[in-house]
C-alpha cells in the first residue's frame, strides 16, 4: 500500500538523525531522536505550526523556496533534497550551479572507456572541464588550451580554426546559443551567464544578434558534422546525459555515425601523442 503520507514521513525520519548538539541546540534527555519540529522550523525559518502540519499532513502544497528552506535546515545532500521535491511538489527542484575545477576521477574513468567516442564533460555556461582522448583527436585538444578557453561559446565565435571546421557554422552556432541559454537559464548562474554574454557580445556582432532573438533548443541529441583538416567530413551522432548527483553538469558522447566515420575518428586517434590527456 502506498504511504498516504510520504512527505511527512521523510521530514519526520530525516529530523530524527540529526544531531541536535551538533546544529547548536540543547543535548541532555529528549523524548525522540533528533531534532524537536520547532527547532527544523527555527532552523528553517518558517512557522513551527505549519512545519508540523506538513509531517502531518495537512499543511497544504509548500513551495519551492519553502522545501529548499526546509532542505537545508535537514542538511540533506543533493540526493535528498531531490527526492523531497519529487514527494513535496511532483517534480526535481531546479538545478543549482556550482562553480566546478575538475570532476571525479571515476567520471574521468568513465569517459576514458569511450575508446572511439569522443566524450566531454560541460558546465551550464559551456566551459569543458572534461574529456577523453577521442575527444582531444576529433573535436579539440582540450589540454593544449587554457582552462578560460576551453569554453565552446567562446571557441565558436572567436576562433577562426574552429569556425572553419564546421560545414554549417551558422546553423551550428545558432543551435549552441540556444541550447545555452536554457542549460543557463536552468542552473541560475546568472553573474557567470551575463558576464559571457557581455564579452561575446563587444567580441561577435553575430553573437549579440543571435542572442537577441532569444531562441530556446534543447541538446539531448542531433548529428554533428565536422570538416576535419586532417580526414575531412566526420559525422558523428551526439547524446547528452546529466551527470547523477550533478545536475548542473552534461556529458555529451558523440559516436561514429558510419563504419567509414568510425575509421576516420581510429585514425585521429592513433596520430594523437600518448601522453594526451585532461587536465
Amino acid at each position: 500500500m502506498p504511504e498516504a503520507n510520504p512527505l511527512g514521513s521523510y521530514l519526520k525520519n530525516r529530523r530524527t538523525k540529526l544531531d541536535p548538539a551538533a546544529l547548536g541546540f540543547a543535548g541532555g534527555r529528549r523524548r525522540t531522536q533528533g531534532l524537536r519540529r520547532e527547532e527544523v522550523a527555527q532552523r528553517a525559518n518558517i512557522s513551527a505550526t505549519w512545519y508540523t502540519w506538513l509531517e502531518q499532513g495537512r499543511g497544504g502544497n509548500p513551495s519551492a523556496d519553502v522545501l529548499d528552506r526546509i532542505a537545508r535546515a535537514l542538511t540533506l545532500t543533493a540526493v535528498e533534497r531531490e527526492h523531497l521535491f519529487l514527494i513535496g511538489l511532483g517534480r526535481p527542484p531546479e538545478v543549482r550551479y556550482r562553480g566546478v575545477d575538475a570532476i571525479t576521477p571515476r567520471l574521468q574513468r568513465l569517459l576514458d572507456t569511450l575508446t572511439f567516442s569522443p566524450a566531454i564533460v560541460r558546465t551550464p555556461t559551456w566551459d569543458v572541464v572534461a574529456w577523453n582522448r577521442a575527444a582531444a583527436a576529433v573535436l579539440t585538444d582540450y589540454g593544449k588550451l587554457p582552462p578560460d578557453r576551453r569554453n565552446i561559446l567562446r571557441m565558436i565565435f572567436c576562433d577562426p580554426g574552429v569556425r572553419d571546421r564546421q560545414l554549417d557554422w551558422d546553423t551550428v552556432a545558432r543551435f549552441v546559443v540556444a541550447s545555452f541559454r536554457i542549460d543557463a537559464a536552468r542552473a541560475g548562474a546568472d553573474t557567470e551567464v551575463a558576464a559571457l554574454v557581455e564579452e561575446l557580445s563587444q567580441a561577435s556582432p553575430e553573437f549579440a544578434a543571435m542572442w537577441r532573438e532569444s531562441d530556446v533548443q534543447s541538446h539531448a541529441g542531433g548529428v554533428k558534422q565536422l570538416l576535419h583538416p586532417d580526414v575531412g567530413p566526420i559525422r558523428l551522432e551526439f547524446s547528452g546525459f546529466a551527470v547523477d548527483g550533478r545536475p548542473d553538469l552534461s556529458l555529451i558522447v558523440y559516436n561514429p555515425a558510419t563504419p567509414a566515420d568510425r575509421k576516420l575518428v581510429e585514425s585521429l586517434i592513433e596520430r594523437l601523442p600518448v601522453e594526451t590527456k585532461a587536465d
